[in-house]
């Protein structure tokens, strides 16, 4: 008998416990059934990268000057650059540039530092290939601007979830004029600026 009620109550105590644990994940579901969807239905729908997106670099051939810098400041010298120097002119001729993203970690470091902004970032991202080789892109593939998300009609260009109105959880149906909850850098800087010609003004009629 007394092993009886033992079983009973073993039995009993186990299924209370399994009643808590599938509470504890219905929990979780629930407190996700409240949050922004993070599903993006690729490659019918993209994703509108932000203004300061490291993708792709752009390389502008006419506008390099084979200075190498951005090998120098590359954290693993990665670009190639093949030049010559012309004797008429008395300076530097490119001939071959080229950049393996396979390797490249986009730090932006080239970007940053080339003196005739001929390196730029683009909003390309999807470089996936089945020939790692194929990342290997010269000047010329590098010199090809990428096809924005929001000028392809076959895709549904659609806001980074940080860039969406205040209150809405949905990127879906967002007008194109309607403002995120945030600031944009560009409309930060700006808003800096008018904040200090205010307090210009206000020291100046003080005076």
């Amino acid at each position: 008998m007394f092993k009886f009620l033992q079983h009973i109550g073993d039995y009993v105590q186990n299924s209370v416990q399994a009643i808590q644990y599938i509470g504890q994940g219905l929990s979780v579901t629930f407190d996700h059934m409240n949050r922004r969807p993070i599903t993006v239905q690729y490659p019918y729908e993209k994703l509108i990268p932000s203004e300061r997106f490291r993708g792709r670099i752009h390389f502008e051939f006419d506008k390099c000057i084979s200075c190498e810098v951005c090998v120098r400041v590359c954290p693993i010298n990665l670009p190639v650059v093949d030049w010559e120097f012309d004797q008429e002119t008395k300076k530097k001729k490119l001939n071959h540039y080229s950049i393996d993203f396979g390797v490249c970690i986009f730090c932006g470091n080239c970007v940053e530092f080339c003196p005739t902004n001929c390196i730029s970032f683009t909003e390309e991202y999807d470089l996936c290939t089945y020939d790692r080789h194929e990342l290997n892109l010269d000047n010329v593939a590098m010199g090809r601007l990428p096809y924005k998300v929001t000028d392809d009609p076959m895709v549904t260009p659609l806001r980074e979830l940080v860039y969406l109105p205040k209150g809405s959880l949905d990127p879906h149906g967002i007008p194109v004029d309607a403002h995120r909850a945030g600031l944009f850098p560009v409309e930060i800087l700006e808003q800096a600026g008018e904040d200090s010609k205010d307090v210009n003004h206000e020291s100046i009629s003080n005076v």
